[in-house]
This record gives structure tokens, sequence and C-alpha cells, in this order.
């Protein structure tokens, strides 16, 4: 019996031995593509090779592609864990024709494989064909010899695909996989692929792309035809390894045995409980593989999903029987398993355990608070005789407990209850419109009246000069088009060229001034509401200007290279991080400024001192070694194939800046940046903070930033010298002798305190009530806190012998009240807490403690002689009896 990695490496060997280039899987996150939101597809890392937008070396490829569904068809998520086949994460093979070969080498490569390479039973495949494609079926007959009478028909739905509503597009052939007779459930005669049947497992799709959708919806051929297949890697491992579910195969057993392991239970019970297990296997591979690529657990987009599924997969975890964060566990056995061929995983195993348990921890510290909370909600709803959570306890559950909108319906199903889904997304929206409100969308506005402008794109010569002479194209003053501006009005102006770099990517705009014949205008910021146009926020010093006036417009330069300095050190830092944390502490956002720069990353814990001097070493040290900064632009994938880094999330188009520095650093980037490392002049690290789950900022400053910062700090220190009366290198043994003598002042005090409450307590002795043979003493003290209180009645309770005493005072605006009870007289039925509790409900509060002491607060000052009296009142009742 072949092994998952066996199958997968000879899919992979039969595509190269017949002239396929192997190309890595991309990312779960898909580079350049904002539609979709995460890689769903082998071709998806194609797509531009399709569409006609890239070239590349090879016209063959052939990848298994890491894939990631969460919603659709066959992928939703309710179904993970009752279905054999329903996957979040899963893999897909693929061989694909870039204008290459096509319909027969696609079916005779596909049938070679599947039958001989494998060894399928040909009897046991039946392929599918678009309904009007007579080439395909045909084909099927002449490679394969598959009767006509096996081979269906289907129509546009099932057999048609398109990359949208316009595009590339073609016919489909599927190969589905007969699991026999017996396997049936639609019931039907005759039972073939055309019917929705457990019977017919698809197991390979191969898509003949030959014609283009236009925007018209007329279809034309194209001039290259090109094939994009895909096969479901865990379907046809659990067919070559003769087992009726996915789960049963090499991908999943190893994970669910270890979490059987982790529980002790048997394998009946596992298989009594194969819903949740399933659901934990399937979570913990899909979890590792998100972490692995940067996808960390938070509540907005892909984040959200990491978080759903971990959260899903730990609620499921808590129903086996586990009552500790597991899932670690189980994700090490992910990367045991896959690391070989996904090397990231195996590169950043300590960091994807420490992101999963962080964030278990996180859940499960209000998982049972969550769960106790649903219970309630559906008792109520039981005894109302209703069965739908209301949106608005859903959302609370949301917003209070960390529970996804799919986690509760999960657990409600489970109750046989319902959600109110239409309530809880208007709960949420109205959550979102109250943030809002707190917000300015001005540039949502603006990017709307640009676009109405239709204004030729601006062109930026920002990186090759400081001046250039520019045309004035438009003039918008409050949010109006105007003709002409006039001194002393702010108005924003469009040139047709400008050496002004935009606010983007992290790094502020430039300033600098526009200047003609009597004119002077200043530039106080450069913005892109739009892409490909630049907007200059201008304030008119002097002189009038015009739509259609020529002017010089220049930056200032020194800002320019202040910022340039920051955002060359940006780079320097992440490379530095890297090498000091590992490769998961990528860049999440930055801020480039002139006298200062911020940079966001993924790491779970502060650095350490030790960590923060490397950095820091690390950047000063690139900076002496002066290295060249040099800049080209070239197509994306080419950029990440010479190991450019790419930052998650950002939008690229087809052709990218990559920014090199020596042999150090490698990013692609739109900033501007200096000619050499030696131009930063020094780097200091000034802060390092959190800033959310699993996140980490650093601010820095370099140059003429990082020479203010130095000369601040030695005029505080001077000043520190100066008030110490300490001479330079002295500062510190200074101030430890000053705190010495503080401490030793403190000490002293506290004697003398302890001395004077002493007094006042000896003084307080001859109020003490005889009892019998015990004694009682209550009264309102002096007293700063509550420990003195207690110090206070364990001093009366050694003078005093067998007595109760009861002492109050007003401490910080509360009133509180401490009761000791010698041991004697515990004996005896009296009982500190019991008596504390009765002084706290007096005060319109509460108390309890030990027998022997106890202690009381409240909300009603007032009532403090009150609550001493209640307790001298029932002291003197039990000591009477």
């Amino acid at each position: 019996m072949l092994s998952s990695s066996e199958i997968r490496t000879k899919f992979l060997e039969f595509f190269e031995e017949r002239g396929h280039t192997v190309v890595k899987s991309s990312s779960l996150v898909p580079a350049n593509d904002p539609t979709l939101l995460f890689t769903n597809a082998g071709m998806v890392q194609f797509k531009d090779i399709f569409l006609g937008l890239e070239e590349r070396p090879y016209s063959r490829a052939t990848t298994a592609q890491k894939c990631m569904r969460v919603s659709g068809k066959h992928n939703d998520l309710e179904a993970v864990g009752p279905s054999p086949t329903h996957h979040t994460f899963f893999e897909m093979l693929g061989n694909f024709s870039f204008g290459d070969y096509f319909k027969r080498q696609a079916i005779a490569y596909a049938w070679e494989f599947l039958t001989q390479e494998l060894g399928l039973d040909p009897q046991h495949l039946y392929p599918t064909v678009y309904r009007d494609d007579d080439e395909a079926f045909d084909l099927w007959q002449e490679i394969a010899h598959v009767p006509s009478e096996r081979i269906t028909r289907l129509g546009e739905k099932e057999n048609f695909w398109a990359m949208g509503d316009t595009g590339p597009c073609g016919p489909c052939s599927e190969i589905m996989y007969d699991r026999g007779r017996e396997t049936c459930t639609c019931g039907m005669e005759p039972c073939t692929p055309a019917n929705e049947c457990e019977r017919w497992i698809e197991i390979w799709n191969l898509v003949f792309m030959q014609f283009e959708t236009r925007d018209d919806g007329t279809r034309v051929p194209l001039p290259h035809p090109s094939i994009d297949t895909g096969m479901g890697f865990e379907r046809i491992t659990a067919i070559l390894q003769d087992v009726d579910s996915n789960y049963d195969t090499d991908l999943f057993v190893p994970i669910m045995d270890k979490a059987r392991e982790l529980l002790g239970h048997s394998e009946q019970t596992m298989r009594e409980n194969i819903v949740p297990y399933r659901v934990i296997a399937d979570h913990s591979r899909a979890i590792t593989f998100l972490i692995g690529d940067g996808v960390l657990p938070n509540n907005e987009g892909r984040g959200y999903v990491t978080r759903l599924i971990l959260r899903r997969a730990a609620r499921y975890g808590r129903i086996l029987g586990f009552e500790g964060p597991f899932l670690a566990k189980t994700a090490r056995i992910v990367i045991d398993m896959m690391g070989d061929h996904y090397t990231e995983l195996e590169r950043r195993r300590r960091f994807i355990c420490d992101v999963i348990t962080q964030e278990e921890e996180r859940f499960l510290s209000t998982l049972s608070v969550g769960l106790s909370r649903l219970d309630e909600l559906a008792m109520q709803l039981k005894e109302d005789g209703g069965d739908m959570i209301p949106g608005e306890e859903a959302f609370k559950l949301y917003d209070t407990y960390g529970f996804p909108l799919e986690l509760t319906r999960d657990a409600a199903q489970e109750m046989g209850l319902t959600v109110d889904e239409e309530g809880f997304e208007s709960a949420m929206a109205e959550q979102r419109e109250r943030a809002r409100s707190a917000q300015q969308f001005g540039m949502d506005a603006e990017g709307e009246l640009y676009r109405r402008l239709e204004l030729p794109s601006t062109e930026f010569r920002g990186y090759e000069t400081c001046s250039c002479e520019s045309t004035i194209m438009s003039l918008i003053k409050d949010g109006t088009p105007v003709d002409i501006a006039t001194e002393g009005e702010e108005v924003d102006v469009v040139l047709d060229v400008t050496p002004f770099y935009a606010e983007a990517g992290g790094q502020m705009g430039d300033e600098g001034r526009l200047c003609g014949e009597g004119i002077r205008v200043r530039i106080k910021d450069a913005v892109s509401p739009v892409p490909n146009i630049i907007v200059h926020r201008a304030e008119i010093v002097e002189g009038t200007i015009a739509v259609g006036d020529k002017l010089m417009a220049t930056l200032d330069e020194e800002r320019r290279l202040d910022i340039a300095r920051n955002h060359t050190a940006t780079h320097l830092l992440h490379s530095a991080l890297r090498d000091v944390l590992g490769e998961h502490a990528t860049q999440s956002g930055s801020m480039v400024a002139p006298n200062r720069l911020r940079f966001d990353f993924s790491h779970l814990s502060p650095l350490t001192e030790e960590q923060r001097t490397r950095v820091e070493h690390i950047v000063n040290a690139r900076i002496r070694e002066n290295l060249p900064v040099e800049t080209e632009t070239m197509s994306y994938d080419q950029a990440v194939r010479e190991g450019a880094i790419a930052l998650f999330g950002e939008k690229y188009g087809e052709r990218v800046r990559v920014v090199r520095i020596g042999d150090y650093s490698t990013e692609l980037c739109g900033g501007t940046h200096l000619d050499a490392t030696g131009q930063i002049g020094f780097f200091l690290i000034v802060n390092e903070s959190s800033i959310g789950s699993g996140l980490r900022r650093i601010e820095a400053v370099t140059g003429r930033g990082a020479e203010a910062y130095v000369h601040n700090r030695l005029e505080q220190l001077k000043r520190m010298r100066d008030l110490l009366s300490a001479k330079p290198g002295e500062e510190m043994a200074r101030l430890q002798d000053m705190m010495e003598q503080i401490r030793e002042r403190d000490r002293t005090i506290e004697t003398l305190r302890h001395q004077l409450a002493a007094r006042n307590v000896d003084a307080l002795l001859d109020e003490a009530l005889n009892v019998g043979d015990a004694r009682f003493l209550s009264a309102e003290v002096d007293a700063d806190n509550v420990d003195t209180l207690r110090e206070m009645c364990d001093h009366f309770r050694q003078k005093l012998g067998s007595a109760v005493i009861a002492l109050g005072n007003i401490i910080d605006g509360t009133p509180m009240v401490v009761v000791a009870v010698s041991d004697d007289l515990v004996s005896k039925g009296l009982h500190a807490g019991k008596l504390a509790n009765l002084a706290g409900q007096r005060i319109s509060g509460g108390g309890g403690g030990r027998p022997t002491m106890a202690q009381a607060g409240g909300k009603d000052g007032s009532k403090l002689n009150d609550a001493l009296e209640t307790v001298r009142e029932k002291v003197l009742e039990q000591l009477k009896n």
C-alpha cells in the first residue's frame, strides 16, 4: 500500500519526467489577488499566465498545492467532521499546460498515471465530459478505450469552468471513481455519475481552457488553449489505501491517534466519538499551515478563519475530555508528517506551536463561562417553549467570550436549537457603526471625487529627482473643483508630473513647495486617494494659481533624506529580526516619518535585552559596511523566485519594484531609499511593546532623529547629575546611596508608626468589658489600612487573653471592620467570620473569614458605629449563654 508521501512524490515525478517543471506550492495567502481569501486551487499561482499577463520560462508545470476552503458547495464548515470527505485544508495535485499540449495529452497523461502508475482498475474509472464536447467524448474512447456508455455528458453547472464573468474558460472532463453498487445511496436506476450519490467520487478534474468570455457575453476561441487540472490528494489517497473515509488514511490517522493517546481513549471510544476526532484532525492541519504562512489568529479577514477553526477544535477537544491546551501537540504531528515536503513548517515549528498554545489558552479561559451561558440560554428557551438563541445573545457570546458565530451555531445544534443569525449580524453591524462614528471618512468621499474627475495618471519622478517643472491639472477646494486659488487659501493640487511621494506603504508623504514668478505655494503633504493620482495638500503663500499654470515643484530634500534613512533602516531591521528571532518575525505594518520609524512584526513574546541588543548590533554593523541600496523593476513572480520578501496582505501589481541592500535584504517596496546604508548614520531602538495577539512593535530612530534623541537623553542625565550633586560617571552610585537612605528613613517611620499605634491601643485597654471570664472590646480607631487594623486586633488579643475584639475605621472612603476571637472562645462557639458578616450587613456590604480573624467592608460609612454595636450585642448575647 502506497503512503500519502509516496503518492505525492509519484505524481510530481511522473509529470517531471514528461517535461513539466515542478513548481513549489504557493502560500495559502494568494499573492496579488485581493479577490480570494485563500489559495483554493492549484491554478491560482498561474492565474496571470492564463490571462496572458505574465510569461515564465516553462510551458508545462506540475504542483502539489496547499489549499484552504471554508465555504462553498463542498466546504461548509459544519460538514467537516460528520462528512468523510469534507475538509478545510487540503492538497491539490495538478498538471498545467500554458499553450503547449491540450485535450489529447491531458487525457492520455491522466489515464496513464491512474491506471499504470497507480494501478487503479480501469473498470472503476468513469469519465464525464461537457454536454457539447464531442472531441473529449471521442478522445476518451480512442485513448483510454472507455466504452461510450460509461462516459457521462453533464451540463454547464458541473462541467464548464470559468475564471470569472469574463476571461478564460472552457469545458471540463472529470474522472469519477466507482466505489461499487453496494455503496449506492441515491436509489436510482440506473445509478450513474449524473446522480448525487456517494457511490461516485470525483478524483480528477481536467479543465480545457479554450475560450475567452468577453464583456458582451460572447465566447471566442483562445489563441493558445491551455490545460488546468486538479486531483484531490486526500481522495486519491483514500482510494489507494482502500478505506471508506479520507480520515482513515495516513494523512489523518496519526493526528487522531495522538489525540486518543493524550486522552487515554480506546479505539472503540474514538469510533464512538468520531466527529470530534475528525474535527480535531482536520483543524490541526489547517491551523498549522495557516500559521506557518503567517495567518495569525485575530478578528479580521483571514486571521478570523484561523481563530475560528482553532477555537472550534478546542471546543470539540473539551467535549472529548481535554481540560487544558492540546492542539500544539497535534500540530507537532502534522509538522512531523508533512515538514519534509512543506519545509516552512519545520522551519517555523516552534513559532507555530507557541501561537497555537497562546490562542488556545486565551480561549479556554472563557470557554467554560461561555458554555455555561449557552446552557442557561438553552434551559430558558425550553422553559419558554422557544428554540432559537436571540441574535443579541449570540453576539454577546462572540463579543464577551470569544465565541465565533459558527461555534455558537455548532453548540446550539447539539442542543437542538438554532441561532438568530440575522439578529447577530444586526448587532455586529451596530457595533461597527459605533466604531465608525468616531472616524473620519473624508478619504472615501475624496476617492469618489477623484474617480469622477477622471484625471490622467500622475507621472511620479521622485525616484530620480527632487525637483521638476509641472503643470496644474486640477484644483480642489473644500471638495469642489475650482479654476483658481489665491493667497491665503488652502487647496488640493493635482500635477501632471511630480517629485512628491504620496503617503503609501507606511511612508509619509513629502513636503515642499511650488514656485513661479510671483507665486509661492507650500506643499504640506502628498496623498493618493485613488491609484495613480497624487494629490498635493497646499497653502497659497503668495500670488494666485490656476489650472494650466506651469510651476517648479520642489520637495524638502533634507526631510526626504530623513525619511529615506528610516525607510532603509526598516528593511535592515526586518532582516535582523528574522536572523535573531526566526523566519516567523515578518512585517505586519510600518510607519516611516522624518524623525522616527515604527515597525510591527509577528512574534509572541517581548524581546529579551540580549535579543534587542543583537538586533541593534546587526543593523548598525550593516550600516557601517555601507552596503549599496539598489532597485530593479521586474515581474512579481520573478521577484519572489529570486528571494524577495513580499508582505502578507499587500496588493502588488504585475510589475514590482525590488529593493536590494547588498546581499543582506531583498524586499518588494515602492518607497524612497538611500544610495547606501552608510547614509543612515546610526540606528537606535527606543521602545519595544505588544500591539495585539502575536504582534510586537519596535520604535526606533536614525540619523538626525537618533542624534536628537541621544542629545536629549544626555541632557536629562546632566540634569539628574546636577540634582544628585554627582560627578560624571558617578550618577548610579549616588542614586543608589540616596535610595538606600530613603529606604532607611521609611523603615524608621514604619517603626515609629507601630510604636504610636501600640500606645493608642494600650490607652483603649481600660475600655474593654468584662463578661464572665472573657473580655470584649470594640472601638473606632485611627488606621491607614486593613493590615494596621489586623495588627491592632492581634495586639489586643495578646494583652486581653480570652477576648473578642472588633475595630473599625473609614479607609480610603470605605468603612472597614476587623474582628478577632481568641482560640478558647472559638471552641465555645464564637466565630469571627460570622460576626464580621453581621457587621458588613449593617454598612451595606458583607464580610467573612477564619474563626479567629475576619474582616468586613461596605458602602455606608455613617453606619460604622452601628456595625460595631451589632457585633457587641451579638458577642454579649453569646458569652452570657
